[in-house]
């Protein structure tokens, strides 16, 4: 397995990545969970030091390891209030969305030796924008074993003709994702009443959708637009080279014929170049699209197309 990633199966056709190994598409939580080889616990240990040659040891005051169990690897060290969330609780939340045929689990693994365990699950319903570009709906659990990362369950959307990922605002307010620290207590239904995802398509997201696909851009436009996604950090005033082979693959990707000329080509353009030739691997990739960069750089590309879309 790559080096980000530690463990990793997937359900159904090989994911856009193309990391992990194949499982069967009706696993429930609990098999998938297992089929990752994610069925392990976390403790809380205490910390000590050796303070001189006849071994005497002395308790850290207010700080603890959190250790792997199943090997007893270290993965942090946390403080008395961290509460930390098992695998195994963290999958039941799928668990009635699985069982009442709404999800299914396609996904699932660990990253940074065990520091950052997920789960996604496909949604079974999807839309289509400009016609025929078919959208899939997934819900990504992200269960961190890492002092600062807070448990996070976000909605995630993936373009099926060229399996592009992208983020999108949840229902209520403005805010991507649902959040709970680790020094709160889990409450597993308050997060699926915030979500409202197991019925419903977002009907924001897709309003959004059709309406980049309604809007075309003018080249200087397009130009400007890329230039602010992959600005050049050199002190060349010259367009980085992410910037111009952003404006190439607009017109190369998988689907480029679907509302081209049009600021949602435009959107994919980015999410195209950042899932699939950004970075040395697609570990790499993997990582940054989901926790790191490059998402923060589609949710911006996503902003930034929709005010150019207004403006246009």
């Amino acid at each position: 397995m790559a080096h980000n990633v530690e463990t990793m199966a997937y359900a159904g056709k090989v994911p856009w990545h193309g990391l992990g190994y194949r499982v069967p598409m009706d696993l429930t939580p609990d098999q998938m969970l297992e089929a990752a080889s994610l069925d392990w616990t976390v403790t809380k240990v205490p910390i000590y030091y050796q303070i001189d040659d006849d071994g005497t040891e002395l308790e850290v005051p207010n700080r603890f390891a959190l250790i792997r169990e199943s090997d007893g690897s270290y993965l942090d060290t946390v403080g008395p209030a961290w509460r930390p969330l098992q695998n195994k609780e963290a999958f039941k939340f799928f668990h009635d969305f699985v069982m009442q045929g709404d999800m299914d689990m396609h996904t699932a693994g660990s990253l940074q030796n065990g520091k950052i365990v997920w789960a996604l699950a496909k949604i079974k319903e999807s839309f289509t924008v400009a016609g025929d570009d078919e959208i899939e709906q997934y819900l990504l659990f992200v269960n961190p074993h890492k002092r600062g990362k807070a448990i996070e369950v976000r909605s995630t959307n993936v373009r099926v003709v060229c399996n592009n990922t992208m983020d999108f605002a949840l229902e209520s307010d403005s805010t991507r994702r649902i959040t709970v620290a680790h020094n709160q207590a889990w409450d597993e239904d308050y997060v699926k009443e915030m979500l409202h995802l197991a019925h419903s398509v977002s009907s924001k997201y897709v309003e959004q959708a059709q309406f980049l696909a309604s809007k075309q851009y003018l080249h200087p436009t397009l130009e400007s637009f890329m230039d602010k996604i992959f600005p050049n950090t050199g002190a060349s005033s010259e367009r980085s080279r992410n910037a111009n082979r952003a404006l190439e693959v607009i017109h190369e990707q998988p689907g480029a014929e679907m509302a081209e000329g049009s600021w949602w080509q435009a959107f994919n353009a980015v999410t195209y170049l950042t899932d699939h030739e950004m970075g040395r691997t697609a570990d790499t990739r993997l990582t940054s699209a989901w926790f790191g960069q490059n998402r923060t750089r589609k949710a911006k590309a996503l902003k930034l197309a929709t005010e150019y879309a207004e403006a246009a």
